[in-house]
């Protein structure tokens, strides 16, 4: 009970029941949501913990399942530089399909300016893109996506731009020879193994087809990885056709030796 006193100079708080608090002149009930107010969390807090999405599948997931899904909405013929950029367009988009891809992760991937590309993209009625001129100040690409099938591949954005940067990660740690079909490759193969791993296997032709390349290339490009010492060594399972490889540890890179099991 709060009373007040000596025209409310003074207040007073006691602890008295409901009858005695309604009794008593000047007073009023204090309800308990008053005094555990301090400990309460914010009300804003709740409102946000009730709409946060629920996390997945991690980044690793998230990158895989793009990539499956790109192999099919894709024509096969869509080269690897195209296939990086568009991963990267699904993954940030936003509620209205449109992203805009900031050049500096196009130069990252070293695909600037990659018309080829875009313009690949742009045939398959995939994208509308604008793209900055030579003498443009523009620091991004403005894309609008067409694949309407995209909306039913993506989680909440947030977590789908933390699997973007853990894609643009994978992919830039390629610095062999700067072939877009290295970096893919390799950032698909890394997506395929499990977090805090450096083993892994899945089919060799679903791994050539997320990559838009024919067995026989994808395999090559391993070896070329291999030498480069990026990948320990890789074997393929002829009965079954799944592909067993190690990834370098770290620190090992650019070491001299490394063989194909």
């Amino acid at each position: 009970m709060l009373a007040r006193e000596r025209g409310g100079r003074l207040w007073r708080l006691a602890d008295a029941c409901t009858a005695c608090a309604a009794a008593t002149s000047q007073a009023a009930v204090v309800p308990d949501t008053f005094i555990n107010a301090a400990t309460a969390p914010p009300a804003h807090a709740d409102i946000r913990r009730k709409h946060r999405s629920p996390r997945g599948p991690d980044r690793q997931t998230r990158v895989r399942e793009m990539l499956n899904y790109l192999a099919s909405a894709l024509p096969t013929e869509t080269g690897p530089a195209a296939r990086l950029i568009a991963l990267q367009c699904a993954l940030r988009m936003n509620d209205s399909a449109q992203v805009r891809l900031p050049l500096g992760v196009l130069r990252s991937l070293r695909l600037e300016p990659a018309t080829d590309s875009w313009r690949d993209l742009h045939q398959a009625r995939w994208l509308c893109a604008t793209l900055p001129t030579s003498h443009s100040s523009a620091r991004a690409v403005v894309i609008q996506l067409l694949d309407v099938g995209l909306f039913a591949q993506c989680p909440a954005r947030p977590d789908r731009l933390a699997a973007a940067d853990w894609a643009l990660r994978a992919a830039c740690g390629i610095r062999m020879d700067c072939a877009p079909f290295s970096q893919l490759i390799a950032m698909c193969i890394k997506a395929h193994t499990a977090p805090e791993s450096t083993h892994g296997t899945a089919e060799v032709d679903q791994l050539a087809r997320e990559c838009g390349l024919a067995a026989t290339d994808f395999t090559d490009a391993l070896d070329q990885l291999t030498a480069a010492g990026h990948i320990s060594s890789w074997s393929v399972q002829s009965a079954s056709g799944d592909l067993y490889w190690t990834l370098t540890e770290p620190g090992e890179r650019g070491c001299e030796g490394t063989t194909r099991r």
